[in-house]
């Protein structure tokens, strides 16, 4: 077949608006308008494809990470986890008859259970939580990772007597 003869794929550029397909895409496109069509337009196409991709999830990550939209949504993510940790923790005791030493414990292998704090920087730091023999505390210190203070985010737990979960006690910290 001669190359010369044919047209290059342009068409194939439209697929460059779904961000990481169109990386793809766009890096196949570049690789064929250098070395196989040596078309500077097909070229273009394929790196406009790529940045597209580049510039889409940049700003996705910006959202996420430096926007009070990312903020809310990490702290409604808490305090699901927050209330999904409290069943945890009362199973664990159920399964061991006392409270874990540490969140470390209530991991299981056979299911996912979040320990980690999505409001934390870089998601590295577990939940705040303590043992108190009979009883626990647990919470997130939200977004400023300072304890007590007002953005601090507590399990929402209709039914206090039946956890051992107490309320977080300022004199306690």
């Amino acid at each position: 077949m001669n190359l010369k003869k044919t047209t290059p794929p342009y068409k194939l550029g439209y697929l460059g608006i779904i961000p990481l397909v169109g990386f793809v895409v766009g890096l196949a496109l570049t690789l064929y308008g250098i070395f196989r069509y040596k078309d500077r337009k097909l070229t273009a196409i394929g790196i406009a494809c790529m940045v597209f991709t580049v510039i889409v999830y940049s700003a996705l990550n910006y959202v996420a990470f430096c926007t009070d939209i990312g903020k809310v949504d990490k702290e409604k993510l808490a305090q699901v986890r927050l209330n999904s940790l409290i069943a945890n923790i009362e199973y664990y005791k159920g399964q061991n008859g006392k409270y874990p030493d540490s969140l470390a414990q209530v991991k299981s292998e056979t299911e996912l259970i979040f320990i980690l704090d999505p409001t934390s920087k870089a998601n590295v730091h577990y939940f705040n939580y303590t043992n108190i023999g009979e009883n626990y505390q647990l919470f997130s210190c939200g977004s400023d990772q300072i304890k007590n203070t007002s953005d601090d985010i507590y399990p929402q737990i209709k039914n206090l007597k039946k956890v051992g979960w107490i309320e977080h006690n300022n004199n306690s910290w």
